[in-house]
């Protein structure tokens, strides 16, 4: 990947004054007002992980990470975690007494689950991240979690709806974490699902509560607003703008309790919090199989423009996969990433920082992934002229 890294610079700016954008692309998907109203919520079938019994709604996925450690007993003991994370569910562990032992993951996002053998010595569990929707092989992770004796961990926060073939991922662990407002435009939620015998004991963990109405309301009208961007351009931008403001003037002078969920950090304050009533009406109003399509379509577009200028890290897209994000890598990430918000394309940067637990210079191929890993958006709202829209404004950005 570092050498494509290189070959991928961004093109230097010579002073010239970027266009305006032909049209605004959020990073994330966005709420459609229908989707506040019970439209098809009696029509359509759960599908996994919400028609599985063992499933705990919380605030965050973080929040399902604490009540894995509590379900688990896992305090004070060593947990296998993979060395490339984003940040907050290392803190969320570390808060609630794990010891956490690195283990590799490769240039291609890929777990090295031999190098977990090496340093499993006394380990308690295992614990497995799927990134960007594409799935490790868990095949490999149960059979090693199988010969430790000690329960699976899979964390799903970035790959909700994805499949390995028919098998859909979270259906592998012991406890599986999930979070929905990054695939589904739900102002907050996250999930833990819990198999067999440890799903009739999710009745000892602590009672959620409801959060706070003005933060739900706060997310659910940002959300809104981007969604009015997408569609309007221009106007629509404004309009955000100016009632972002307005209601930042408003919370300051308010004193609204807010609880963000773009936050990279674990706070102990929060953990009790539960999936707001809204979130679990726009949940219900989605169409999970058209988004598990557009995401797929509007990758291959992306793909099919961009493979021989910017490959996607992670290979190819197999049956099943919902992808998150596009990844490709590129030099300079922070220019990259300021040149097409300036063309209207909004990009993410979920994994940028290192957590200082996570000793310097340790796992090179992880450092590089969090310095040059671009993530473009694929998700539902973006039709195929979007996508090519975004395909177009990287070509001429590393021209």
């Amino acid at each position: 990947m570092a050498n494509t890294a290189r070959r991928l610079r961004v093109a230097e700016g010579k002073g010239e004054k970027a266009p305006p954008p032909k049209r605004t692309v959020p990073c994330m998907q966005t709420t459609w007002p229908h989707m506040l109203f019970p439209r098809i919520a009696a029509t359509v079938p759960l599908v996994f992980p919400f028609d599985q019994p063992g499933l705990r709604y919380r605030y965050f996925a973080r929040n399902a990470v604490w009540d894995a450690v509590q379900l688990l007993g896992l305090a004070g003991k060593k947990v296998l975690m993979p060395a490339y994370h984003h940040g907050v569910e290392l803190e969320t562990l570390l808060a609630a007494g794990v010891k956490p032992v690195f283990f590799r993951v490769d240039g291609q996002m890929r777990a090295d689950f031999d190098d977990a053998r090496a340093k499993s010595a006394g380990a308690s569990a295992l614990y497995v991240i799927h990134y960007a929707g594409f799935p490790q092989d868990m095949l490999v992770a149960r059979y090693l979690a199988n010969e430790l004796r000690v329960p699976v961990i899979e964390d799903c926060a970035l790959a909700l709806l994805s499949r390995d073939g028919e098998k859909p991922l979270g259906s592998f662990g012991d406890v599986s974490i999930f979070c929905l407002y990054k695939t589904i435009p739900v102002p907050n939620g996250g999930a833990l699902l819990a198999r067999g015998d440890l799903a009739n004991r999710l009745d000892l963990l602590s009672p959620v509560t409801p959060p706070p109405l003005p933060s739900t309301a706060s997310h659910l009208i940002g959300s809104m607003l981007s969604n009015l961007e997408l569609r309007t351009g221009e106007v629509g931008r404004r309009a955000r703008e100016a009632l972002r403001d307005a209601g930042r003037w408003f919370v300051r002078r308010a004193n609204v309790e807010r609880v963000s969920t773009g936050t990279q950090h674990f706070n102990i304050d929060d953990v009790d919090l539960g999936m707001s009533a809204a979130s679990h009406l726009v949940l219900r109003n989605q169409d999970t199989a058209s988004i598990v399509e557009r995401r797929r379509r509007n990758y291959f577009l992306l793909y099919a423009m961009l493979r021989d200028v910017a490959p996607p890290i992670t290979g190819e897209l197999k049956p099943g996969v919902c992808p998150l994000f596009y990844p490709m890598p590129v030099e300079d990430k922070a220019g990259a990433m300021a040149r097409l918000l300036a063309r209207g394309v909004e990009t993410v940067d979920f994994w940028r920082l290192r957590h200082p637990a996570v000793p310097a210079g340790l796992f090179p191929e992880v450092d590089r992934l969090r310095e040059h890993v671009l993530e473009l958006p694929v998700h539902q709202d973006l039709s195929p002229a979007d996508a090519e829209h975004v395909a177009g404004c990287v070509r001429e950005l590393l021209r």
